[in-house]
């Protein structure tokens, strides 16, 4: 069970834009709300009213049109973020890298309404120099790599984001799927039998956040994208599998495994066919998903193989 850090408010945040040429003559409260979608151009007037957006310096108390080039600041007022996990000592530190077992439930940076409740903060307050190579989802737990110095985060950012299947450098995950749909190429597997998933992965309509990495197959500016599926398990409730990404893009596993007509077990949002559901955001969890083994080769062309205990859920017995 992991240390939880408690819901706690944090001390707010100035959001900056810049007007572009595109935007002058637009009301303030209009080019906020297609800017920031949670939030209506009603929404925007209040905050205008109580004083919290500023135009070149200039706090504003009511609606006004821009010009091309002013500078917005949006000092949003202190919120309470929710309890996270307390970031775990390190698995491994060299002085330079430093990989982790994240706890699900933390998130990597801030987003979705995290701002200091995240791993990046906890890491700076005892390494300040060091900085997360590469992102889990919120709720995927396992190997998470830092660095210390820019040049081995840069290094290691491409290595992992554009290794192959054959390279020294690979991440393999388990996972709980939902049994597959009529259908999928997975109801031909058997225990040990592998899989390849190519589904391009791109940026797709999405109504509360504009758009949101998906399943694109028919987009040609989509990302390229490889998973190699093995099979351990077939259960009546669920399918246990091991997955390993020879790509690093967006939720390429819950995009991948869904496009594939097997979703993970408890995902809200990527539903058969790799599509995300338009009231859910890829923060919100219920899904079992594991960084569990990681090969790399290290700045000093060393070659580093670590592995992240199983949570009990993905240990097998897929009906459990």
């Amino acid at each position: 069970m992991w240390t939880e850090l408690p819901a706690a408010f944090n001390r707010g945040h100035a959001y900056r834009d810049r007007v572009a040429p595109r935007d002058a003559g637009q009301l303030l409260s209009a080019f906020y709300a297609a800017r920031y979608l949670h939030s209506s151009a009603a929404v925007w007037r209040q905050r205008l009213a109580a004083g919290e957006i500023c135009r070149n310096g200039q706090q504003l108390q009511a609606d006004v049109a821009l010009a091309a080039g002013d500078g917005l600041i949006w000092h949003r007022p202190p919120w309470q973020e929710a309890a996270v996990p307390v970031l775990p000592g390190p698995l491994f530190d060299d002085g330079d890298l430093l990989v982790f077992d994240k706890p699900s439930g933390l998130p990597v940076l801030p987003a979705g309404g995290f701002l200091e409740h995240t791993l990046l903060c906890q890491l700076q307050a005892r390494w300040p120099d060091a900085r997360p190579v590469h992102r889990l989802g919120r709720f995927t737990s396992g190997l998470l790599i830092c660095a210390r110095r820019s040049v081995t985060r840069a290094a290691l950012s491409a290595q992992l984001r554009e290794a192959t299947l054959v390279s020294p450098c690979c991440k393999t995950y388990r996972a709980l799927l939902q049994p597959p749909s009529p259908g999928s190429p997975l109801l031909a597997l058997e225990p040990g039998e592998p899989l390849s998933l190519t589904t391009p992965i791109g940026r797709c309509a999405h109504a509360r956040l504009g758009t949101i990495w998906a399943a694109a197959p028919a987009d040609p500016a989509a990302l390229l994208a490889s998973s190699a599926l093995r099979l351990l398990e077939r259960g009546a409730r669920a399918w246990l599998v091991e997955v390993t990404i020879a790509t690093g893009r967006p939720h390429q596993i819950r995009i991948h495994t869904a496009a594939a007509g097997a979703p993970l077990l408890g995902d809200p949002l990527y539903g058969p066919g790799g599509v995300a559901l338009d009231q859910v955001l890829p923060g919100d969890g219920g899904y079992h998903l594991h960084a569990y083994r990681l090969r790399l080769v290290c700045p000093d062309g060393g070659l580093l193989e670590l592995e992240a205990p199983l949570p009990e859920a993905l240990r097998g017995a897929a009906d459990g």
